[in-house]
């Protein structure tokens, strides 16, 4: 219990110096400003991971004293820290699908950049609870009934190949029944209104187009949960080390979206790498025992190997179209 209170608060302070203290005048995020926030953060995800180490090494607090429901094995400070660097990974670069979304959302609603960064940080907020939630019913069926495992492994192949053909450009927010929903329930305002979700106006509650832009974000968030809660399950089922490469890949996520939210169409071969990273990691699900014998004791490292292979390998060839196909472009339109 200590070190769960203990990660709450810390997660807190970081939130709290985030919106309170860096970012309390809102603001337009430049690539630059996102650029060094994703290093600060990517930067107390590793720190955290020397903590992992030792935490796990010498059981502080409890830690590493019962089995991973995946393998069976006691977690010693070497294999907790390669599922936490692994959990991580997945989590962050499955990620970077949600940003397309959101995106796309944001143009959609015509939300103010200033204001952009605001929606982020309090969808991660409900981010955090919501695979707090599910991580702890997630973790209670994987202990209980091993053979979820191979659920979800089934069910990742079957999304890696759904997200092959998902079309999120050709979606309209406003037949979302979550919209739908939100605009019956409670009225909303024309215009934004600064940074508000809410105001008051003659004694009724109106919600403002923001509020919408942040509803959206959030069940986009509950979707792509779905797909990244059982991923991590094929690295590791410790609530732990499930939950704290989670909240360090989502705590990330903000500002990573403003350093590629201006060039996320150049990256046309990133959803193929993802689509494969979570076929690899459901066939890993449903194929562990075997892996674990053919590839020995640090199968996991050759696992988060792997995939950053494939995410390296889908950047680059998309960077390489990119560049290649710019000449033309530039001929074309001056032409």
């Amino acid at each position: 219990m200590v070190i769960w209170l203990g990660f709450a608060a810390l997660i807190l302070l970081l939130l709290a110096l985030d919106l309170g203290v860096f970012h309390r005048h809102a603001h337009v995020v430049s690539p630059r400003e996102g650029l060094a926030w994703s290093v600060i953060w990517t930067t107390l995800s590793l720190l955290f991971a020397v903590f992992i180490y030792h935490g796990f090494e010498h059981q502080w607090f409890g830690l590493g004293t019962s089995p991973d429901p995946v393998d069976g094995a006691l977690n010693t400070g070497w294999s907790a820290l390669v599922k936490y660097l692994t959990g991580y990974v997945v989590e962050q670069s499955l990620s970077i699908d949600n940003m397309f979304v959101i995106a796309m959302l944001f143009r959609f609603f015509a939300v103010p950049a200033a204001y952009q960064h605001r929606v982020l940080f309090w969808g991660i907020l409900g981010a955090l609870a919501l695979r707090g939630v599910m991580i702890a019913i997630g973790t209670a069926l994987v202990s209980q009934f091993a053979w979820v495992l191979y659920i979800f492994g089934g069910f990742l192949i079957l999304t890696a190949v759904k997200m092959l053909f998902l079309d999120i450009e050709g979606s309209d927010p406003r037949t979302n029944i979550v919209v739908r929903l939100t605009r019956k329930l409670f009225p909303v305002t024309k215009k934004f209104h600064r940074h508000k979700f809410v105001l008051r106006r003659r004694g009724k509650w109106l919600l403002t187009p923001l509020a919408l832009a942040l509803v959206m974000v959030e069940t986009t968030d509950v979707i792509f949960a779905v797909d990244s809660i059982p991923a991590i399950f094929a690295i590791t089922a410790d609530p732990f080390l499930v939950f704290a490469s989670n909240a360090f890949a989502i705590l990330g996520l903000r500002s990573l979206y403003f350093v590629l939210a201006g060039a996320l169409t150049a990256f046309r071969y990133l959803k193929v790498s993802l689509a494969i990273v979570l076929a690899m990691v459901g066939t890993k699900m449903l194929a562990h025992h075997w892996l674990k014998e053919w590839l020995g004791e640090y199968f996991n490292l050759w696992v988060l190997g792997a995939i950053l292979l494939v995410l390296t390998a889908g950047t680059i060839s998309s960077l390489l179209v990119t560049v290649a196909e710019t000449p033309a472009r530039l001929t074309k339109r001056d032409g």
